[in-house]
């Protein structure tokens, strides 16, 4: 989360009511100790004048974050995005320029809300540009109920958004369509006529043959078996400039070896490579 923050107020655990109602009585600051706040954090990176921020905005969170129910997602999720949101937005926020932080918030909380709902939301997904993603949002709010789309009504939001009219059905088709469970249900009986061939029923596993996870995990260990034998046949230290370059979780640099063993650094780039060279003919002399 931005701001290295860890909020007292954690939407897994209790219930979501008790959440809304601790951050409903969360005091509100006045324009003087917000400005106050915002400049403790942004001159002096104090930490807890953001956390009050913060908090004392977590209500208008909740209350942006009841627009976008309709979705079908959780709510307290949508709220966790808009509190990510809203702590981007603290972060961002300088108290010269005269606005109050729930002004300049807002666009950030909806930012995140909408990269969730994107990611999240059935068919949504489709919906990649940003053109497509405004297209979304604005035909779900249009359609206030399950009926198709009139060709008037089309037409209107298709020139309102300046987008073809085949864009404005094929994005309707989406959002109406319906998801497929991929298994088929957990209460199905066979023979039954709520039975149908599932996405599932036609995909093949191919990892899943015990000879060939045994085959492969042999042979994984041969592999490993004849690497070890070839790096036993180098020398001290062309052993240590290949571990210190490729098999130690902080790499060494040319020129740090290069320190630690007196020499150039394109010296060790030739031991480098000429242990490389004996390793290879090692194991593919042993393959």
């Amino acid at each position: 989360m931005s701001l290295g923050l860890v909020l007292p107020v954690n939407l897994s655990v209790g219930t979501f009511d008790s959440y809304l109602n601790v951050v409903g009585q969360m005091p509100k600051l006045t324009p003087e100790q917000e400005y106050e706040l915002a400049v403790r954090y942004r001159d002096d990176g104090d930490l807890e004048a953001a956390r009050k921020l913060v908090m004392s905005n977590l209500r208008f969170v909740a209350h942006v974050a009841r627009g976008y129910n309709g979705y079908g997602l959780p709510l307290p999720d949508i709220i966790q995005e808009g509190n990510i949101g809203l702590m981007k937005a603290v972060k961002r926020f300088d108290p010269e320029v005269g606005v109050r932080l729930v002004s300049f918030a807002v666009h950030w909380i909806r930012a995140e809300i909408h990269e969730y709902v994107i990611k999240n939301w059935r068919m949504v997904k489709i919906a990649t540009t940003k053109a497509q993603r405004k297209l979304f949002f604005n035909l779900r709010k249009s359609k206030k109920d399950l009926n198709w789309l009139s060709k008037a009504d089309a037409e209107a939001i298709a020139e309102n958004l300046n987008v073809d009219l085949k864009v404005v059905y094929e994005m309707e088709k989406r959002i109406d369509g319906r998801d497929m469970a991929f298994d088929l249900p957990v209460d199905s009986t066979p023979g039954s006529e709520e039975t149908y061939n599932a996405p599932s029923s036609y995909l093949m596993e191919t990892e899943s043959d015990p000879a060939l996870l045994v085959e492969k995990s042999d042979w994984k260990g041969y592999k490993e078996k004849l690497l070890n034998e070839a790096l036993s046949k180098l020398d001290e230290r062309s052993l240590d400039i290949l571990s210190s370059r490729w098999l130690s979780d902080k790499k060494a640099t040319l020129h740090e070896l290069a320190a630690r063993y007196n020499v150039s650094a394109e010296r060790i780039r030739q031991l480098e490579k000429n242990a490389m060279k004996k390793i290879k003919s090692s194991v593919v002399l042993e393959a």
